[in-house]
């Protein structure tokens, strides 16, 4: 059963089925052009799907033969419209990726035709891009005078290395699907009326067969310990996880499952069943 979110949005939908999150640009009229009103609502959607225990995977897509071309620029120019005091505003496609950075819950993005400036950066957090054979990329902001955003230059040369970020960035140029793959910025490449059903495919699989917690807590291994200088804390961290697996309902089911040559049903959720310990959950400070 589908389940529709209560909020009125208007520039993407939200939908639930079969514990997957469908996040969709909707603004195929504009090409799925970027809005303020497309930043709020995607990060609304993406927190509440993962803070929801029906969630346990997330499909960000569009509607239309595009992804999105960027910001939509109909207006004339960039709208950057302070609706918070000046000294807390933030970019609208960093409020996307920064947002899908922090999820416990992997994002896979299925991306065909257009995918440029902030309609490629806002996926840059994603855990997987699946690219379409009729996709084109760009990072066209020194051909229009700005600035990257979305925290492309940080995300960018961990994802394909600094002489192809460089490349990318500097010269604003289009590429294509199979350029993407080679450099590493997508995970696969299918035919333009196949990504999505690959990216449900992906989504179903993580389902199957990876435990909830796990995921969550892999996913930020990733992102907040692959870069730093030593590994000698990410060892800290990684024994006091290992010392609680005897306890660990999970990692008790997954020997199990794998002894009895069976599929796996792991019983913990997220995020109730994240380690409250770990160094980058916030807890509530109050009594």
């Amino acid at each position: 059963m589908t389940a529709e979110i209560t909020l009125p949005y208007t520039a993407i939908t939200y939908t639930v089925e079969e514990r997957i999150a469908t996040v969709t640009l909707n603004r195929p009229e504009a090409r799925n052009g970027y809005t303020l009103a497309m930043a709020h609502e995607l990060e609304h959607a993406f927190t509440a799907a993962d803070a929801d225990p029906a969630v346990q995977v997330v499909v960000f897509t569009s509607t239309g033969k595009d992804f999105s071309v960027g910001a939509d620029l109909s207006g004339g120019g960039f709208d950057v419209t302070m609706t918070d005091p000046a000294a807390n505003w933030q970019e609208p496609a960093g409020r996307c990726s920064k947002t899908i950075y922090a999820m416990n819950k992997p994002v896979i993005a299925a991306l065909r035709g257009v995918s440029v400036g902030g309609g490629l950066t806002i996926t840059l957090s994603c855990d997987f891009r699946l690219a379409s054979t009729d996709s084109r990329f760009s990072f066209p902001f020194s051909r229009r005078g700005i600035f990257p955003e979305g925290a492309s230059v940080w995300y960018l040369p961990r994802l394909v290395g600094m002489t192809r970020a460089s490349d990318w960035m500097l010269t604003g140029r289009l590429f294509g699907a199979a350029e993407a793959l080679d450099a590493g910025l997508v995970t696969s490449v299918h035919e333009p009326d196949a990504v999505l059903d690959a990216a449900y495919a992906l989504a179903r699989d993580i389902i199957t067969h990876t435990s909830e917690v796990s995921t969550a807590v892999i996913k930020q291994m990733l992102n907040r310990l692959s870069g730093i200088d030593s590994p000698i804390p990410v060892h800290a961290l990684d024994s006091r996880l290992i010392a609680g697996t005897p306890t660990h309902a999970d990692a008790v089911e997954g020997v199990m499952s794998f002894l009895e040559k069976r599929p796996p049903h792991f019983p913990m959720t997220v995020p109730a069943d994240l380690p409250q310990w770990l160094p980058w959950i916030e807890t509530d400070p109050t009594p």
